[in-house]
């Protein structure tokens, strides 16, 4: 462990030139008193590092040093697949692990290269939840992530919808990173089933292994999955009246589902510029709450049911601010 952090310290101050202890203990993930006496092990090795003192010293290579002892582990050739994801390799256990094979690939490419890398990095970011939220942050997610790496099944305890519990002997196949929500896509009583990770209470390893079904691919199988939770979870379709207004509002407010509807409504606006369309939505109260988001901007005319439901709505609003 110690010199795999030692190879961290030379590639940080080959890569980047002068670095400050404070600067390598918070890449590192280690103490400042760790730093210095991975700097003075360095030293002592004969590799040529100084210290500037003062405000604006920290520690550098002597001009010219290079080391060539970049290979890369087995482990850390496979962070590198997440290598955009900086978080979630993180929550999966790998930062530390991904950090390094990024330092050894870096110190290893050209001079020319490892400035075009550089330019990159610096210029563009992934950032990948939606606003006002983050990537779930879950104490087991490392625990799975490495029951579904060695193909080791698992015994959990599960909070279905309604709050019901449920136990389930599961062949984890892979997790899936979606919106800032891990899921888990994992086979039990011969089924390919998904599971909301924040959802699992209980995780127990019941050291025995499995066969991995070699025609499941992970990107498919979610890709086919998301499509029939769409329409379960869209199983309505209202007819409706838009406004240009709620026509921009549309793709923020139902996301790739009210842009799909839009771009397939086959009508044109009328004088008023009122658009009527079909549009898909949930059952029951979830779809009275998300068009009442809309205001005046929509209007419902079918079903009936659904029109009644948020007149009834608007009604109990109205005399609730008189």
């Amino acid at each position: 462990m110690r010199a795999s952090r030692l190879l961290s310290v030379l590639l940080l101050l080959q890569n980047r030139g002068r670095m400050t202890a404070e600067e390598l203990a918070a890449e590192l993930e280690v103490s400042v008193r760790t730093v210095y006496r991975d700097v003075e092990a360095l030293s002592a090795a004969g590799v040529p590092v100084y210290a500037d003192r003062g405000r604006t010293g920290g520690y550098q290579l002597v001009d010219g040093y290079r080391t060539r002892l970049t290979g890369l582990t087995e482990e850390e050739a496979q962070s590198l697949s997440l290598a955009g994801l900086p978080g979630a390799a993180s929550e999966l256990g790998l930062g530390t692990v991904l950090a390094a094979a990024q330092l050894k690939l870096h110190a290893a490419m050209p001079a020319e290269l490892r400035a075009g890398a550089s330019k990159i990095s610096e210029r563009f970011y992934l950032d990948v939840p939606g606003w006002h939220r983050g990537i779930e942050s879950l104490p087991r997610l490392s625990e799975l992530a490495d029951a579904v790496w060695h193909g080791r099944r698992i015994k959990v305890r599960y909070e279905r919808w309604g709050q019901r519990k449920v136990e389930r002997v599961l062949a984890p196949l892979g997790l899936i990173l979606k919106a800032g929500n891990w899921y888990l896509a994992a086979r039990c009583d011969g089924t390919d089933r998904t599971y909301r990770v924040s959802r699992i209470e209980e995780l127990e390893e019941l050291g025995e292994t499995f066969e991995r079904p070699s025609d499941f691919d992970l990107a498919r199988y979610w890709r086919e999955w998301s499509e029939q939770f769409e329409k379960r979870m869209y199983s309505r379709t209202a007819v409706v009246r838009l406004n240009e207004f709620a026509r921009i509002l549309l793709p923020f407010y139902l996301g790739a589902v009210g842009a799909r509807a839009l771009r397939e409504a086959d009508t044109e606006p009328d004088e008023s510029g009122w658009l009527t369309m079909e549009l898909p939505v949930e059952p029951g109260e979830s779809a009275v709450g998300e068009l009442l988001r809309f205001g005046g901007n929509l209007e419902v005319l079918e079903p009936a049911d659904l029109r009644e439901r948020l007149a009834e709505e608007i009604r109990r609003m109205g005399a609730r601010y008189g």
